[in-house]
């Protein structure tokens, strides 16, 4: 067999890296090296593309150490069945690869992720390796998240942790019976252990740097970024309810900066039980706008699933309007005295356009046009509000609200 290139293994592990959507450098704690020893920095502007809380665009090589992989999850293109053209990088190769796209200011970070080879130990081994050596051997101060792998030992784990901006722990599937069906080498209690280890990891940290005792020592960071998931969707048939209750327990048991919703990608040779054809990827949208409402809109998960239809969310308008319109005794909402908590429900009123709200009404009772200055979404919270110049009357309870809403019928073209 030709050994291949580093060029060549970058081709096939960066492309084989595309799946894993829970890359995100946000979150993180503030460093450089301007001024100091080392080389690289978590700030600035800049083969993926990750979004800072301030909007700041993050560029990280995102790669698979190896595609190779001992298990055989019938929906992951690499598994162990799966006839791919395979290739491995050592962790030396990442390094380099790491250094040198970012002296070519290519990158500002790496997301790195692995197939299992060997055993999970081992695997875990060369992925802490690569983040140990960026950092102790080269003075790295980049982005760096590593994903971890569930079966590993703790002290792989917490080894990552000291290392690592931020560390993911995929639970994969949304239910432990679709785990067990599709990943029978997995287990929803070892994923939610290796969860609870970070957790802890993280929380330890933080009491640490509060101790009085080690006031005047700072104690060595663990992933500062915090730990996130990916959950496939539409390989197995659980309903977008059932997704959005798991990651509500998910974010409230083991606090997640983020659950990644990754629209499921047929494989090649995949067995007969799987969909043939990826899911529509509104579903997906849709996904992360409800987990929007959960974590910045003050909504519960049993709220916006008590929108669905037979526990799936509506495709042709956003959850949250789809919660209005299932939910209009709540409206229509004086934008003049309303708490900010009740803003947050209206459609088309978002936290910064609420925040804009709560300071323009301190000088004055707000009218149509004043509001119009402060969103772009107007038309669509018009049926939900009261302004000091506008009444909605018996819009909101009108029958046919919803298709004020939705995209008229299109007629599709026989030759599209």
């Amino acid at each position: 067999m030709t050994k291949k290139t580093i060029i060549q293994k970058l081709s096939i592990l960066a492309d084989a890296a595309k799946y894993d959507a829970s890359c995100a450098s946000s979150g993180t704690s503030k460093r450089n090296s301007v001024g100091k020893s080392g080389i690289g920095s978590t700030e600035g502007m800049g083969i993926c593309h990750a979004y800072a809380p301030d909007g700041r665009c993050i560029s990280l090589l995102k790669i698979l150490l190896t595609n190779f992989c001992i298990y055989d999850c019938r929906y992951c293109v690499n598994r162990s069945s799966s006839n791919v053209e395979r290739a491995r990088f050592t962790p030396e190769e990442v390094v380099s690869l790491t250094l040198d796209f970012y002296k070519r200011n290519y990158i500002e970070g790496l997301f790195l992720s692995s197939g299992i080879i060997r055993s999970p130990d081992y695997t875990m081994e060369q992925l802490v390796e690569v983040a140990r050596s960026l950092r102790e051997d080269h003075g790295f101060r980049g982005y760096i998240h590593l994903k971890t792998i569930a079966e590993a030992d703790p002290a792989l784990i917490d080894a990552a942790g000291r290392h690592a901006d931020r560390l993911s722990v995929n639970v994969e599937l949304p239910t432990d019976e679709s785990l067990s069906s599709y990943a029978p080498e997995k287990t929803g209690q070892t994923i939610r252990k290796a969860m609870a280890d970070v957790k802890s990891g993280i929380d330890d940290r933080k009491d640490a740097a509060k101790s009085r005792l080690i006031k005047k020592a700072r104690p060595p960071g663990f992933a500062p970024g915090g730990q996130s998931t990916q959950m496939i969707v539409g390989a197995d048939g659980t309903n977008d309810a059932t997704i959005l209750t798991t990651s509500s327990r998910l974010y409230a048991g083991y606090g997640l900066k983020r659950v990644y919703y990754s629209a499921y990608s047929p494989v090649p040779d995949a067995s007969s039980d799987l969909p043939p054809i990826k899911p529509p990827l509104i579903r997906e949208h849709r996904l992360y706008q409800a987990d929007w409402m959960c974590r910045f809109y003050g909504f519960e998960a049993s709220e916006v699933v008590s929108a669905t239809t037979d526990g799936m969310l509506d495709l042709s308008i956003d959850p949250k309007l789809a919660w209005a319109l299932a939910n209009r005794a709540h409206f229509p909402v004086d934008v003049n005295r309303a708490s900010r908590r009740d803003l947050l429900r209206v459609p088309g009123l978002g936290p910064k356009t609420v925040k804009r709200i709560i300071a323009a009404r301190r000088h004055g009772r707000l009218r149509l046009d004043g509001l119009a200055k402060l969103t772009r979404s107007i038309r669509t919270a018009l049926p939900f509000i009261v302004a000091a110049d506008w009444s909605p009357g018996g819009l909101t309870d009108e029958a046919g609200l919803r298709q004020r809403f939705t995209p008229p019928p299109e007629q599709l073209s026989l030759f599209a």
